[in-house]
């Protein structure tokens, strides 16, 4: 009996609650997509070591490395584990292309 009561009260409760109407609006979002990193040559004379924000590496001439691609973030001169000046600051345009050195060195 107490089961009948629950299952009157609970359908009860449905029937008169207030409906509601949900409206959806389409929103159009436009995301640039950029290849997730980007490609550093080294194309000086000298042998050079980088922080590319993630870790060190060393370029031998005509050596590259591929570095993410998080636009903001600097790459810096190393030297003996320890970064140093910024060489330049990653931006869209780099993403998914291969960069030489010689131009971003300031």
């Amino acid at each position: 009996m107490k089961l009948i009561i629950i299952a009157i009260s609970v359908f009860t409760a449905l029937s008169f609650s207030p409906i509601t109407e949900t409206t959806a609006t389409a929103v159009e979002t436009t995301n640039e997509s950029y290849g997730s990193s980007f490609s550093l040559i080294n194309d000086t004379k000298n042998k050079i070591s980088i922080y590319t924000g993630t870790g060190y590496v060393t370029l031998n001439k005509g050596s590259k490395t591929s570095i993410s691609c998080k636009v903001g973030k600097t790459v810096h001169w190393a030297s003996k584990g320890k970064k140093g000046d910024v060489i330049f600051k990653i931006t869209s345009d780099m993403c998914g292309e291969t960069i030489k050195l010689s131009k971003v060195m300031d």
